[in-house]
């Protein structure tokens, strides 16, 4: 499903966050990246994302070299990804529903297909009492509960996770995971990066850790 092929990546400041990397992520596998701050976790999932190209090697993601698609190509392929990011990133000045919406309405989704969705995502992380209500005023783990019914409510293939548990205790912080855990077992795969590493022991996954640029863990973490 997700392919990394002797990758690098070199900024044009210089700064070569990642140096030849190689794994593979089978579909339906549920990966946790982890590393240092600065180790190569946001770049990697960058490329996968398509926010950046590498400046050498291949990525592939469900059987497509990211390399060869176009520029006009990337909004269409980013709708297969879904990205869960620490802060939420979530519109203040619209409803619970709105934010959920807007990647279907970006799709061109009727309206009544996009309240059918929207509906079943909020249903899926326990907000649905919440779809009228503005996100400022939720609790910072329902907001995030919220940004992963956006991450999901176009049946991505593909699910991004950055820090998505970063500024949660451990009890909420088992909640999102349990969530995660859920859309794995329906086929979705996952990558999630983060800094615990407790809690990727409990989740006893497969876990890539990065070191300056380079793949120096790749298995269960004991």
């Amino acid at each position: 499903m997700i392919r990394f092929d002797n990758v690098s990546k070199r900024y044009a400041s210089g700064h070569e966050a990642l140096t030849r990397v190689d794994f593979e992520v089978e579909r339906g596998e549920m990966v946790f990246l982890t590393g240092h701050s600065g180790a190569g976790k946001s770049t990697l999932m960058k490329l996968i994302m398509l926010m950046e190209r590498p400046t050498q090697g291949q990525v592939f993601v469900d059987g497509r070299n990211l390399n060869r698609l176009s520029s006009g190509q990337i909004p269409y392929y980013r709708r297969n990804v879904g990205v869960v990011f620490q802060n939420h990133q979530l519109l203040f000045d619209r409803s619970v529903f709105d934010n959920v919406a807007l990647p279907l309405q970006i799709a061109g989704n009727t309206p009544a297909e996009t309240g059918r969705r929207v509906r079943a995502a909020l249903d899926k992380v326990g907000l649905l009492d919440k779809e009228q209500q503005n996100p400022i005023v939720l609790s910072g783990g329902e907001q995030q509960r919220v940004g992963i019914a956006r991450a999901v409510v176009n049946k991505p293939s593909v699910l991004l996770a950055d820090e998505p548990t970063g500024n949660l205790d451990p009890e909420l912080s088992a909640e999102i995971m349990n969530l995660f855990r859920q859309f794995n077992e329906v086929g979705v795969t996952i990558m999630i990066a983060s800094h615990d590493l407790e809690l990727l022991k409990r989740m006893n996954k497969r876990v890539l850790g990065l070191s300056h640029g380079q793949v120096a863990h790749d298995g269960v973490l004991w």
